[in-house]
């Protein structure tokens, strides 16, 4: 399902027709309560992890065929290719929607910026700080990076003759690295918005209404 269209950047000065600084000062806003709340809201986080849990079970679903080759398996010949193409189609999809996303914050951070270059209203501004919500995308992905270390260490570990098959020490390193690039995305984030709001308190306006 597509998402929702994200708000356009402000007019060009030349041809605002905001009727005076209230009226825009409610549209600016407006679109940067939406503008949060798209890339900040629980939702993202949640879809983030959702696409990260598709990766590691299309990145289990690729190793399978190694692990039933290295077991002397049968059913590898008939199975691994099944097993190979069902973990692409996991895979693939969840690393282009992860990439799609972070362009997409990209763009949301640039719509941030030009809007609340604008004006200033400490009293509506303050909100769109959103500290809790800060800090839940920067510990929770703290953890979910140092969950993805571990996991990467402990498989690098095992990796001795006669301990562990191959293909175990490459699934665990696997999901390892998701589960780590999954949190420093997260991590990236959470400083990126409190830099953002940092900016925009602490900064004077780029122009004002007249």
């Amino acid at each position: 399902m597509p998402s929702p269209l994200l708000p356009p950047p402000p007019p060009p000065a030349h041809i605002r027709t905001w009727p005076d600084r209230a009226a825009l000062l409610a549209d600016r806003g407006r679109v940067l309560e939406e503008l949060r709340r798209r890339s900040l809201g629980v939702h993202r986080v949640l879809l983030l992890w959702l696409l990260a849990l598709a990766a590691i079970v299309g990145w289990a679903l690729l190793v399978l065929p190694l692990q039933q080759f290295e077991e002397d398996d049968p059913t590898g010949f008939i199975l691994g290719p099944l097993f190979a193409l069902l973990g692409l189609a996991a895979l693939a999809p969840s690393v282009v929607a992860v990439t799609l996303s972070v362009r997409r914050d990209r763009h949301i951070h640039e719509l941030l910026d030009v809007w609340s270059a604008l004006d200033r209203h400490p009293a509506t501004d303050s909100r769109l700080r959103s500290p809790g919500l800060s800090l839940f995308w920067l510990l929770s992905s703290l953890g979910v990076c140092a969950i993805g270390v571990w996991s990467s260490f402990a498989a690098a570990a095992q990796a001795e003759p006669g301990r562990s098959l191959y293909s175990d020490v490459v699934l665990g390193m696997g999901i390892g690295l998701i589960l780590w690039l999954t949190g420093l995305i997260g991590i990236a984030k959470a400083v990126r918005h409190y830099r953002w709001a940092l900016r925009m308190l602490g900064s004077a306006p780029v122009e004002k209404h007249q």
